[in-house]
């Protein structure tokens, strides 16, 4: 059953949610614990990143369908222990101000950078070591998932930057406030076609691969490339992509008090 590509690529859309929502869901209760509850939350979410090392070296041995599985979920657990120390606000940049009001062009582009800039420094160094252990294993697809996340992402950022037609900051932690004021709305920017084009490239190389070989891994990266490109016309399609995660996410301590007042 494992060497589906039908099943691997349903287990790369929900590994998807399930991990996304528990980001989330730990970052949202961590809003809420105070002061150092962002702090706890990384530093007891350590595990997750061991987890996904421990996966990685794992799957470097391993061939077929599970080398694909192993090493996958290792991309997933390395990235998501990163992601979720960025919205805990541990890693991101220097800059943890709003954006000055009437930056335009390239003052307002460092500026913005120096929000994420040591979380994108992570990011790459992370991408560079695994490609460094992987380059001599015959199962790379920790590699090239942590890649596709670290290429859609930059693109997607990018976007954010430059405007686009729906921005989606509800799931937008405390610590990463000032974030917003960076982003941007605005009809298509001239960015995002290229954006498009490139993951929709991306996924048809994907599922070339997988009818000329038949290796599920090929499978999980056209599915994880495909949610990236869905991802990115999410900011201009207005649909409501939230709901996938809201009804599993802890009410607010403020959503508390508005449902006591009838707000």
């Amino acid at each position: 059953m494992l060497d589906s590509p039908w099943i691997a690529a349903l287990a790369a859309l929900f590994l998807w949610w399930f991990s996304t929502g528990a980001i989330l869901w730990v970052v949202r209760k961590a809003d809420g614990d105070g002061p150092d509850g962002h702090i706890w939350a990384s530093l007891l979410s350590v595990p997750v990143l061991f987890a996904g090392v421990v996966g990685l070296n794992v799957s470097l041995e391993l061939t077929g369908p599970s080398g694909a599985y192993v090493g996958f979920l290792a991309a997933l657990a390395i990235w998501g222990w990163i992601e979720q120390a960025f919205l805990s606000g541990l890693v991101t940049g220097p800059n943890r101000a709003d954006c000055p009001k009437n930056a335009e062009g390239w003052t307002r582009f460092i500026h913005a950078v120096g929000t994420i800039a040591y979380h994108e420094g992570l990011l790459l160094v992370a991408l560079g070591t695994i490609w460094f252990v992987s380059i001599d294993s015959g199962n790379q697809i920790t590699f090239w998932t942590f890649a596709v996340l670290f290429f859609a992402r930059v693109s997607a950022k990018l976007n954010l930057f430059f405007g686009v037609p729906h921005i989606n900051t509800e799931f937008i932690p405390k610590p990463l406030a000032h974030l917003p004021s960076y982003f941007r709305i605005r009809k298509i920017n001239w960015v995002f076609p290229f954006s498009v084009s490139g993951l929709t490239f991306a996924v048809a190389c994907w599922l070339e691969r997988l009818y000329a070989t038949g290796d599920v891994a090929f499978a999980f990266l056209a599915a994880i490339t495909a949610l990236a490109l869905l991802e990115h016309w999410l900011m201009v399609l207005p649909l409501p992509d939230a709901k996938l995660w809201r009804w599993m996410l802890p009410v607010s301590k403020e959503d508390q008090v508005r449902i006591r007042d009838g707000l």
